[in-house]
């Protein structure tokens, strides 16, 4: 065995260890060494890591790499099985920001039934956009309006924000739609838009009281 296999054989034990600081030290190892070698194998990791911080730094080793080597790996993890890795990988697109990649942003993607993954997607869509694309993207995900817990919909509100005025249009029908926490979720991301500086729960409570009202007066 060479001394190159030996290194990638040993990098492999070790991001595979027990301890999470071995994995860590050994994802922030490769990622200060790349080599083409271990693509395959960060990104595999990427799939199983149980720990947060460990996958941000597989994250990071990875954009460390070529996006000519990485890309294309990430781009066959997006159609996995698994939550996970099809969450990380789109993390990662968006953290190497090569714009190739969105073609792979399907609308299936950005309403995938796992909240993590749609998450991912939204951030990911929000940096890959090509120009011209922004209205086609905020009327996708206007439909997930509505969607989760505080979280999911705050992830939402921010990627829809970070698109700009683009996104009127798709709010304004929004605002109209017969499920009152669509509207809610509609209102409040346009106040947010205009005032970024209110706050998340305070836009909601202003927009529960708005749709309140608006029932009130129609009944």
């Amino acid at each position: 065995m060479s001394k190159q296999d030996s290194y990638t054989d040993q990098a492999l034990r070790r991001l595979e260890d027990v301890s999470p600081s071995v994995r860590l030290r050994a994802a922030l190892g490769v990622g200060a060494s790349p080599d083409p070698r271990f693509v395959d194998m960060l990104v595999e990791r990427c799939a199983v890591e149980p720990e947060f911080h460990v996958r941000d730094m597989l994250t990071w080793a990875l954009t460390r790499h070529p996006s000519s080597v990485t890309v294309p790996a990430l781009l066959r993890e997006v159609r996995s099985e698994r939550a996970q890795a099809r969450s990380q990988a789109l993390h990662t697109l968006s953290k190497i920001g090569d714009r190739q990649a969105w073609p792979a942003i399907t609308r299936a993607l950005l309403s995938d039934p796992d909240d993590e993954v749609a998450r991912s997607a939204w951030r990911a869509a929000v940096v890959l956009v090509p120009e011209g694309a922004e209205l086609r993207l905020a009327t996708a995900l206007a439909t997930q309006l509505g969607r989760g817990e505080r979280e999911t919909r705050l992830s939402l509100s921010r990627a829809l924000i970070a698109l700009g005025e683009v996104i009127m249009p798709a709010l304004r029908a929004a605002m109209t739609d017969p499920d009152a926490l669509v509207r809610q979720h509609a209102i409040a991301t346009e106040r947010l838009l205009r005032n970024p500086d209110a706050g998340f729960e305070f836009a909601i409570e202003e927009a529960k009281r708005i749709v309140v009202l608006g029932s009130t007066s129609q009944g």
